[in-house]
């Protein structure tokens, strides 16, 4: 976690800034993106080499600078797939060079809902939930809410299939309760 020649930003301050690139993945692979630049000025996400598997949803993001017309920048990211918070493995078994960053899979930055009666004042008015989701641009809220109840549905679908134990369906039946 030493300098880069002729980068402004020192290596931890550089991949603070790659933890912020956000990818769209199109084929649904993981792959590899390449980053060259020679020269003085801005490095941006935009520079990143485009690709068949992936596409930058920011391109403007900032990720370093460069400070001289001999300056050489040369980075490989390998990209992968994932769900939720994967946290760096340590350099062991990686190749020489190679820094491992924690990754966050989530593209729902945010969410919140609320639950208003459509008809106020009336009594056993029906309800309207209403549901803001923001994203990090990699999908839509939309897509977010739907993969979620796609998500929700698989994991509750185990309980369809539970049989009550024979003695709480005799207390139910008779109407004991439980």
């Amino acid at each position: 976690f030493s300098t880069i020649p002729h980068v402004r930003e020192d290596v931890l301050e550089f991949l603070l800034n790659v933890k912020e690139l956000r990818l769209r993945p199109v084929t649904q692979q993981e792959g590899k993106l390449f980053l060259d630049v020679e020269g003085e000025g801005m490095v941006s996400a935009a520079d990143i080499q485009s690709s068949i598997d992936f596409q930058i949803v920011n391109p403007n993001l900032m990720l370093a600078s460069l400070d001289s017309d001999e300056a050489k920048f040369h980075v490989e990211f390998n990209v992968e797939l994932g769900r939720g918070y994967v946290p760096a493995i340590s350099a062991d078994g990686l190749p020489v060079g190679a820094l491992p960053v924690d990754a966050v899979f989530s593209p729902v930055r945010k969410a919140n809902f609320a639950v208003e009666p459509i008809n106020p004042g009336e009594e056993r008015s029906p309800e309207r939930l209403i549901i803001e989701v923001w994203t990090d641009a990699t999908i839509s809220p939309f897509e977010a809410v739907t993969q979620s109840a796609d998500i929700l549905m698989k994991e509750f679908a185990a309980f369809k299939s539970l049989e009550a134990p024979a003695l709480e369906q005799a207390r139910i039946g008779t109407g004991l309760g439980i």
